[in-house]
This record gives C-alpha cells, structure tokens and sequence, in this order.
C-alpha cells in the first residue's frame, strides 16, 4: 500500500516538474520571439504560438513523451519563427506574402464594395469600427484602412477632425509622460531619483494633503509640469487590508 502512495506521489512530482519546466521554457522562448498584442500576430505567428502551445500540452497529457521528443519541436519552431520574421524584415515580398496587404475599404466617404468581398469584410463589423472609433456617418469618413491584422484605421474628412492647437496657431508646450511615484501603496524609488527628488519631499506632500502613510495612497504621479496627482485608497479597502495584518 505504502508503495502505491509512493508511486503516485513520484507520479505527482514528475508532473508538476515538467509543467514548471515547460512553463519556463514558453516563457522564455516567447519574450526570444518578442513582445507582439495577439490582434498584431500575422498568420504565420499565429499558427506557431498554436503549434507550440498544442506541442507543450502533449507531454503533459500523455508522461510516456520524453522531455526531449516534446521540446525539440519546440524549439524548431521557435528557430522557424524568428528566420521568418528575419525574412520578413527584409524582404518586402515575403512580408506580403506572409502577412498581406492593407485594403482601402472607405474612399472619400464612400465604401469600396470590391474589396469589402475580397477581405470578406461585412457591412456590421465595419460600421461596429467606425463607432468605436466615434464616427457615426461613413459620409465623414475620408479613408477607411483595413490593415493586415485585422484592425480598421480611419482618416475622418478634415472638417470632421477635432480641432487641435496648430489648426488655430497655438504654441503648446511638449509634454512626457507623467512619472508613477506611488503605486497601490508602494513608492517607485527608480522614478523619485528620476525626478531628482527623495523620500522627505514625497512624504511632506502627501502630509499637505493629511495623507500620514504611504501605504494610504492608491496612486501617485508626477507630470513634467511638476504637478503631483494623488488618489487615497478606498477607505473600506484600507480597513479590510488592515483586518487581514
């Protein structure tokens, strides 16, 4: 009896060794193949994160398949992904081959029948784009984009654009990105030294707010103008985190 709970225990351990393993191994060979959204993946990317995702369920579905027989398709396909996407990158006629080319589907207010049965591209899926991008009449629409991985891009008429400062000859000031000095409670030291700023200084300004803790602020920020955005925690947030302490 004993060394049948053995056995299973063995059994158990050899299984969660190879999921860990694999779970490294997908890990690291998807941040090798680089960071991509999933509407972003061409065709040929799309298939290999299915193969590879099928070929690493393989062995632990079924114990019988090696680590070995598992991971050097694998790992083929992960060399076959990058020699493509190589390939690609210089050639413009493998690029369109592989991934296509964007099609006009909207001119100058008007929908361009032909490619919209090439792309097999319907009248619903076009107009659920144009209102999700704020745009309610195809009329206001100069160029309607539908590019290769599948997202609409739309260019509206120029007297349907907002208006920005240059349309009127305002000077603007250039603006970066605001620095997260605090986050759910816990101070960005790397962004406070960015800013040429310390721990003294960011605590005497949350005590300007009757802030008394760190720990109290969900979000803090920093904009290049120098203007500090704070939001406390939720207050009955605040008291659950402190019944679980």
């Amino acid at each position: 009896m004993n060394g049948r709970w053995e056995g299973i225990g063995v059994t158990a351990a050899a299984a969660v060794a190879r999921t860990l393993t694999f779970y490294a191994v997908l890990l690291l060979l998807l941040r090798i193949m680089g960071k991509r959204e999933i509407g972003a993946l061409s065709p040929f990317d799309l298939v290999v994160t299915i193969m590879i995702a099928e070929l690493a369920a393989l062995p632990m579905e079924n114990p019988e398949i090696s680590m070995v027989e598992a991971l050097v398709p694998i790992f083929t396909l992960t060399v076959a992904e990058i020699a493509v996407s190589y390939i690609t990158l210089k050639s413009e006629t493998m690029r369109v081959l592989l991934t296509g080319t964007p099609s006009i589907i909207i001119r100058g207010g008007e929908i361009i029948e032909s490619e919209m049965r090439r792309t097999r591209y319907n009248l619903g899926d076009l107009m659920l784009q144009l209102r999700l991008k704020g745009i309610s009449n195809i009329a206001d629409v100069e160029v309607a984009i539908l590019e290769t991985n599948g997202e609409l891009s739309v260019i509206p008429k120029s007297q349907r654009r907002p208006v920005v400062p240059a349309d009127i000859g305002l000077e603007t000031e250039p603006e970066g990105l605001p620095l997260v000095l605090i986050a759910d409670g816990v101070v960005n030291k790397t962004n406070l030294r960015y800013a040429g700023l310390d721990y003294g200084w960011l605590t005497a300004q949350l005590r300007e707010r009757n802030i008394d803790s760190v720990e109290d602020v969900l979000l803090a920020s920093l904009d290049t103008v120098g203007h500090l955005f704070v939001q406390r925690k939720n207050r009955s947030r605040r008291k659950r985190h402190a019944d679980i302490l």
